[in-house]
């Protein structure tokens, strides 16, 4: 019995050039479509956006993973973003406020995030949800000591939603309507 293995060790080894790694290769071909069927059905029943089927985003650096929803039973009605234990309240309709103003602005505008205890730098997103100049007259965010950070977190959304153009370099981020 020991004769036998011998010869079929050689012809595996002959065997190996027939099979080239022409199998290795379809099979990795092949992996692509398996990673690609579980987002399919990844998402949660339900219309997107809800407290039950958040917005999954990522900040414009890929720094930081966040979700935001909105609540219309809260008073006043608010998107929630929530990022790790910590949950920040906007005005519901910055969302179409802030289209609305890169659309008026029409070219790149700067993010500009910052804590609410620190000044925004002006001619950005984060200036202008602060500015007594905008349709809610001053500060979009709605929890004292949380109402920054929304040049960090709204533009993301508004690239989900399909209605702006966003940068994603570590530093420095632009967005602009589409």
């Amino acid at each position: 019995m020991p004769t036998k293995p011998a010869p079929k060790t050689s012809r595996p080894s002959k065997a190996k050039p027939a099979a080239k790694p022409v199998k290795v290769t379809a099979t990795k071909a092949s992996k692509p479509a398996l990673k690609a069927a579980p987002p399919k059905a990844a998402p949660p029943k339900g219309e997107a956006g809800t407290r039950d089927n958040p917005w999954k985003l990522t900040t414009a650096n890929g720094g930081s993973e966040y979700v935001m929803f909105r609540d219309e039973t809260l008073d006043p009605p608010a998107l929630v973003c929530k990022v790790g234990s910590t949950e920040l309240r906007y005005h519901l309709s910055c969302i179409e406020d802030l289209h609305a103003m890169l659309k008026k602005h029409g070219d790149w505008m700067p993010l500009g995030a910052a804590d609410e205890q620190k000044p925004a730098a002006e001619g950005t997103v984060e200036a202008w949800g602060r500015s007594p100049k905008n349709p809610v007259g001053g500060w979009y965010g709605l929890r004292k000591g949380y109402r920054g950070r929304f040049g960090m977190y709204l533009p993301p959304l508004l690239e989900k939603l399909g209605l702006v153009e966003l940068e994603h370099n570590p530093k420095n981020n632009r967005v602009r309507a589409l």
